[in-house]
């Protein structure tokens, strides 16, 4: 795994759709649920990870800590994701930690697509290489600084202490590697589909084995149901989670078997691009078969998404449980809402698994 696990943080996950705050307590070899807020966002307030309007996000954190009763300086986590987040498997010649620490800005020009001097490094050496012991694996990840103060600064603002800034496909695998501690010695893809942006982390032994980007998420339902059916985007986003709307003049009689097959041609299509992304995987690497994909994120328990990606891989397919092995009282969680908003609780879940003093390994 990628960390150590010290003093708790209460995580959130500041999303394109809403705010997810999470705050777990370790209780004995597990973890224990002693917060779980959400509250949504308008559109258009985060975009692509940038944050297009601090004012809205930060009345919507303060909504959440009230609510919540989080403290004033209480320590915090988030994450970040989108085009500003690179992160790639490259080689170099073996050497210690100590002198990657002093050469690393120099070894990551070439593979960044910014200036070097505009963003936050860190790498983890994964191991030699298989084809060459005088190299070395490294995963390294670059963030454009101005990023990581937006999202500093938003937590700062609304009295809380930001300690770490994370990664979204690195807090699912944290998240993954407690809940499914079974198949950590098999290769399984990770997929968080988000609103803009779908995520795949292939992961083996703690390790990202293949990471990439899709640029296609939930937004892309929502957008044709919308443009289909001459409706808001409020009234698409409702339909394409199963909700009804009332029919009025200009939405006339929305039938859901046309909102299914609108659904199911995106997935289809969705589908294609995961498939080919695993492809590029296996032809790419010497790494392990994958045994089974997970699917996460707000638009992974859309209608028939799992049944087609698992037809169109040949690969087992299901929706990852963030809770699996989280208790909770049920006294002040209800299960039936925890499993099913379950899918969209992954970024925060392994957040709040982060705790004060961790650091790469």
């Amino acid at each position: 795994m990628f960390f150590y696990r010290k003093r708790d943080l209460v995580g959130f996950d500041i999303g394109s759709s809403s705010i997810k705050l999470v705050h777990l307590k370790a209780v004995g070899g597990g973890y224990h649920l002693l917060r779980m807020g959400i509250m949504p966002l308008p559109s258009e307030v985060i975009v692509d990870g940038a944050m297009m309007n601090a004012g809205v996000v930060g009345d919507v954190l303060r909504s959440l800590l009230v609510s919540h009763k989080i403290k004033r300086n209480t320590d915090a986590c988030t994450s970040v994701s989108g085009h500003s987040v690179i992160i790639k498997k490259i080689l170099l010649p073996k050497m210690t930690r100590v002198d990657l620490d002093e050469t690393i800005r120099y070894d990551a020009e070439q593979y960044i697509p910014f200036d070097v001097n505009e963003v936050n490094l860190d790498f983890r050496i994964i191991g030699p290489a298989p084809d060459d012991p005088e190299q070395m694996e490294v995963l390294l990840v670059a963030v454009k600084t101005d990023m990581i103060d937006d999202y500093t600064a938003i937590l700062s603002e609304v009295g809380l202490n930001p300690i770490i800034v994370d990664i979204d496909a690195f807090c699912i695998q944290n998240m993954f590697e407690v809940n499914y501690p079974d198949e950590l010695d098999k290769a399984v893809a990770l997929i968080n589909i988000g609103a803009s942006i779908t995520t795949i982390n292939v992961v083996h032994e703690g390790n990202s084995a293949f990471i990439r980007d899709i640029s296609a998420g939930g937004n892309l339902y929502t957008g044709e149901i919308q443009k289909r059916l001459n409706i808001s985007f409020e009234e698409a986003e409702e339909l394409k989670l199963g909700g009804t709307i009332e029919a009025d003049q200009s939405a006339g009689n929305v039938e859901h078997q046309e909102v299914n097959g609108i659904i199911s041609a995106i997935s289809d299509n969705l589908s294609d691009e995961i498939q080919r992304s695993l492809d590029f995987y296996a032809s790419a690497t010497s790494g392990e078969e994958i045994s089974h994909i997970y699917l996460t994120g707000g638009t992974a328990k859309i209608y028939g998404l799992t049944e087609i990606i698992e037809r169109k891989t040949g690969i087992p397919t299901s929706l990852l449980n963030p809770l699996r092995k989280i208790t909770f009282n049920e006294k002040e969680f209800d299960a039936g809402y925890l499993d099913n908003i379950s899918p969209i609780l992954g970024v925060a879940i392994g957040l709040a698994l982060r705790r004060i003093g961790d650091r790469n390994q």
